[in-house]
């Protein structure tokens, strides 16, 4: 830290949910910031550097409180730390001793470092009180890890994003990072390829920022279809005999039923471009033309982003990705891409960090019938409840088919209630249960049905350090800025102190900076402890960048792939072994519930896609003054499917189907494909008196189900619009 006159300059960070990490310089005058600033290298965005407001917003919570009125009503009175504490001590041992620790639901995330947040200091409290029953299906990307590990073995399939710059032809599939951040510099080394004279392909529904900013082309496609699309140009490239043999031969299995099923030796139907045309809404000629370029532009970069894969069947755009990559021999080679999960540079396997310990209740259970049989296979455990069929469990219970009757919910960062499948049987489930405990720091959609609501600080007001989600090679230390405020806690504060209360000893021994000296200690890249913490930022200075498998392509004797055969497997045994024709060995087209072709879309006529802000993460920082006045929340619709229902730009319109209804303005656009529209993720739910929602949050209108490898389909979803 250093001293301007009296403002203090405190070296932080942003560690909201997007994943990148920003490194930050908060401006602090007599305890209050007055300023945030950005790196100059990994700079910020927009969020981040709004940091101030969100922090200094009126409407954080202040002190625990517990519930007034009926559970939803979001009425609560003021009561001492002691009271709350002694109540959710009270409730979980009642629980505890009346059902079982399966019938405790708990669920955390939200701001996260390498030491703070719910994920870490809850899930260590309720392990040490006996276990829990959790939910599992990673919500934004379940169907490429069930790809990348189906078909590589590993999640980590990414190159360090330095690498786009040596990529002659970049096809980014449904990938936005304009808005969406995944790694801060991504943007950067798009812009440094474009510059080179890379040529830049975008495959999405929509025309987004970094179509609009980076792409030489735009190519529309319907939701759901991305598979078709792909498993079209591998027909292109099988009939031109394109594809990479050689690579195929050497460091796959599988190759030739697949090429059986696309060229229609399988089934008799050739998997053509003319095929695709209908199913996709893409003209064949230029399927063609992209197939061709991918398979004759070397290096190219594949990269198969993760919301195309939020649909039904899901999984199977990432199997065809994956496959496609292999075809054209770019995995494992500057330049080129593996197109499965991304991640890159291994910063966090090795270090040590607080231990959540042993589960008991998903222990003691036996494996899921349909897990993957791999170690790298998450979730095994049939004690476990998909995140999307979370409501039903608690609705319907053991006499439903699902494992325990749950009684209390306990929630530290997590706002399942906004984000998670089907909001309104949410709320039906919540009013259910026994008793909800809630850590937040604002008044959430989730938070408004706790019986006790315990306030949390930010991570301007503890210490911690970060890792990008995906791998860039940099740690941030996030020095704390100023106190907490009002009688914030941090949730690993509210858990030491429950601890006790609970009979558990030992369950935080550390002070916060002796657990971030042990984490930083535990890292092979950071030398000095002091100097990490007084510069805010380490950065790994790589002699090239890091490309995942490279070691398997050069020496494939020395280095196998960790999959079963040791080889990239097109053809995936662990697949065949579940037997189940919705989870084909190779990568298929199977048509998609609630897709363009669905007969409920003679009722439903418009598809809806859940698209990101770059004002928002999720729920996060959507109370921000200056960021709603920015990108206000509204349903965007092709003006052809505007005039044909008589909207105008800026119109309140009615959106619904059988599950919800919201009145929103729609936003009239040429930057979304005609039969598309779109809501962003993360508006807040917010009924009026008659159930309607006014806050644009559109998991009212999806189902609660999920796809056979466990995708969460957020993106393929059927509605209507009408003008009011």
């Amino acid at each position: 830290m250093r001293s301007k006159s009296e403002v203090k300059i405190v070296p932080t960070a942003c560690l909201h949910d997007c994943g990148g990490r920003c490194p930050l310089k908060g401006h602090v005058k007599e305890g209050v910031i007055i300023r945030i600033e950005g790196d100059e290298r990994y700079r910020a965005c927009l969020r981040g550097r709004s940091l101030r407001q969100r922090v200094y917003h009126p409407d954080r919570l202040k002190y625990p409180m517990k519930r007034v009125g009926a559970r939803g009503e979001g009425r609560f009175e003021r009561i001492s730390w002691d009271q709350s504490l002694d109540i959710i001590a009270g409730e979980l041992k009642r629980v505890k001793a009346n059902h079982g620790n399966s019938a405790i639901l708990y669920g955390g995330s939200g701001n996260a470092g390498l030491l703070h947040g719910g994920g870490r200091a809850g899930y260590r409290l309720i392990n040490m009180f006996g276990g829990c029953t959790t939910s599992w299906g990673n919500v934004s990307n379940e169907g490429s890890i069930f790809a990348s590990i189906s078909t590589y073995g590993t999640m980590w399939t990414g190159n360090t994003r330095d690498d786009l710059a040596n990529s002659r032809l970049l096809i980014l599939w449904g990938w936005n990072p304009a808005d969406t951040i995944w790694d801060t510099g991504t943007s950067f080394y798009l812009a440094q390829a474009k510059e080179a004279g890379s040529r830049i392909v975008c495959v999405d529904p929509r025309y987004t920022n970094t179509t609009a900013t980076l792409a030489t082309q735009w190519i529309p496609i319907l939701p759901g279809t991305d598979a078709a699309m792909l498993i079209a140009m591998a027909y292109v490239m099988i009939r031109d005999n394109l594809q990479d043999q050689r690579f195929l031969d050497t460091y796959t299995i599988g190759f030739d039923q697949f090429r059986d099923y696309v060229t229609g030796v399988e089934d008799g139907v050739p998997k053509t471009p003319q095929w695709a045309e209908p199913i996709t809404g893409v003209p064949a000629p230029t399927i063609e033309n992209l197939a061709r370029e991918y398979a004759t532009i070397k290096p190219a970069f594949l990269i198969a982003s993760w919301g195309p894969g939020r649909s039904a069947y899901g999984e199977q755009y990432h199997r065809a990705a994956i496959t496609l990559a292999a075809m054209t021999g770019n995995v494992g080679i500057h330049g080129g891409n593996a197109a499965g999960w991304e991640w890159a540079y291994a910063s966090t396997p090795d270090m040590t960090r607080m231990p959540v310990g042993k589960n008991r209740v998903l222990a003691d259970a036996p494996p899921r019938k349909d897990s993957l049989a791999h170690p790298s296979a998450p979730n095994p455990s049939s004690a476990r409840i998909h995140g999307s069929k979370v409501w039903d469990a608690i609705l319907e219970g053991k006499a439903g088919g699902y494992p325990v009757d749950i009684k209390l919910a306990y929630f530290m960062g997590s706002n399942p209630v906004n984000q998670l499948l089907n909001t309104n049987k949410a709320v039906e489930a919540l009013k259910k249960l026994e008793f909800i405990a809630v850590h937040e720091q604002f008044m959430s959609a989730t938070a408004r049905f706790a019986d006790v609501l315990l306030p949390v600080n930010t991570f301007l007001e503890r210490e911690d350090v970060g890792v990008p989600w995906l791998g860039a090679p940099y740690y941030v230390y996030a020095n704390k800025a100023i106190e907490s405020l009002y009688e914030s806690k941090s949730d690993l504060e509210i858990c030491t102190e429950l601890a006790p209360r609970l009979g558990i000893e030992g369950y935080n021994d550390k002070t916060d900076e002796e657990w971030l000296r042990e984490i930083v200690a535990s890292s092979n890249d950071i030398p000095n402890y002091e100097e990490f913490k007084r510069k805010g930022i380490h950065r790994v200075e790589l002699e090239e960048a890091l490309v995942s498998f490279k070691k398997q392509i050069e020496d494939p004797e020395n280095n196998p792939f960790p999959t079963p055969s040791g080889k990239i497997e097109i053809y995936s045994q662990l697949l065949a072994d579940l037997n189940n024709p919705e989870v084909p060995p190779i990568p298929k087209y199977i048509e998609a519930w609630e897709g363009p072709r669905d007969p409920l879309a003679t009722k439903y006529p418009l598809q809806l896609i859940s698209t990101h802000l770059k004002r928002r993460v999720h729920t996060q920082f959507d109370n921000v003054p200056w960021l709603r006045d920015l990108e206000p929340q509204a349903v965007g619709i092709n003006s052809i499917d505007a005039q044909a229902r008589g909207i105008c730009n800026g119109d309140e319109v009615r959106v619904f189907n059988d599950l919800g209804e919201m009145i929103i303005r729609a936003e009239v656009t040429e930057r979304i494909m005609p039969g598309v529209v779109h809501l962003a993720e993360g508006g807040v739910f917010s009924p009026d008196e008659r159930g309607i929602d006014r806050g644009g949050c559109p998991n009212i209108f999806i189902r609660d189900r999920h796809s056979p490898g466990g995708a969460y389909y957020y993106n393929t979803v059927l509605v209507q619009v009408e003008k009011i």
